[in-house]
């Protein structure tokens, strides 16, 4: 049968969302790459699969990669789903399954969506690393080790793994020649999104991401999630601020009181199809 899909987007971060609720998805790595592909495909920063929810959720949600391979977790993504179940239900509330977590949205405003993305993962063996490391700063460098030009990133798991350089300037931060490098580095066996912030207000973060599996998108929810509580714990920023991405704005808040992190921000309905 043809499937249909929606195409969405979360400031720039582009998505192909295919509803297999009433019909089972399982995608080759190759169908997710044909896909994804800008050349030829319907082109995606990540394909998304709606499923049939056990318990209290609305719906099971899978994300994969334009690489082809399925990841975790991603913000912007589940921000979409969230305004699709809530627009399709007529709620102001949804609650997302993804992996083995419970994500709740909410609306926000006018076309803006807040997602629940719990507690962020701060260990060592939560992002995961190779091998035992303050997670506040790593013991990564990039350059001379007597004058490196990045060092000492902070590492967080939002689900999935994340490494966040502070830079002086995200306008000349090697941000395409540093991100793929690091993205394989044995230090994240699971391989890792690299952000580099600018912190600019102790409410105002600059950041861009080389995503795994994607490379530079236009945001990253998971990454600016990621990017303020490395922030917060280095004592940078306040625990709310901006995050300013090349594709727009989110606002982040980690909460003092049960410590979930809050990503609030739009979601948008670009197309409809059906998948060749």
């Amino acid at each position: 049968m043809s499937r249909p899909f929606l195409k969405m987007n979360g400031l720039g971060n582009d998505f192909v969302v295919v509803e297999a609720r009433s019909e089972p998805f399982a995608p080759s790595a190759e169908e997710v790459r044909a896909i994804a592909s800008r050349d030829g495909g319907i082109g995606c920063d990540q394909l998304i699969s709606l499923e049939p929810a056990a318990g209290e959720a609305d719906v099971r949600v899978r994300f994969w990669n334009a690489d082809g391979e399925e990841v975790g977790a991603c913000g912007n993504g589940s921000r979409c789903v969230g305004w699709l179940v809530m627009e399709a239900a007529g709620r102001d509330s949804a609650v997302l399954e993804v992996g083995e977590r419970l994500l709740r949205t909410t609306r926000a405003g006018d076309g803006l969506v807040s997602v629940d993305m719990g507690e962020p993962g701060l260990d060592w063996t939560d992002i995961p690393l190779e091998e035992p490391m303050d997670t506040r700063g790593i013991e990564l460098q990039v350059g001379p080790i007597d004058a490196p030009l990045l060092h000492t990133p902070g590492a967080v798991s939002m689900g999935n793994p994340h490494v966040v350089f502070f830079v002086d300037d995200i306008d000349t931060a090697p941000v395409t020649e540093v991100g793929p490098m690091i993205e394989h580095h044995r230090l994240f066996p699971e391989g890792v999104n690299v952000g580099f912030a600018q912190v600019k207000a102790r409410d105002h973060i600059r950041l861009r991401v080389w995503e795994r599996g994607a490379g530079l998108t236009q945001a990253c929810g998971t990454g600016a999630c990621a990017a303020l509580v490395a922030c917060v714990r280095r004592g940078l920023t306040d625990r709310t601020a901006r995050l300013e991405l090349d594709g727009g704005d989110l606002t982040i808040e980690w909460r003092a009181a049960d410590n979930h992190v809050i990503m609030t921000g739009p979601a948008s309905l670009d197309f409809s199809g059906t998948l060749p």
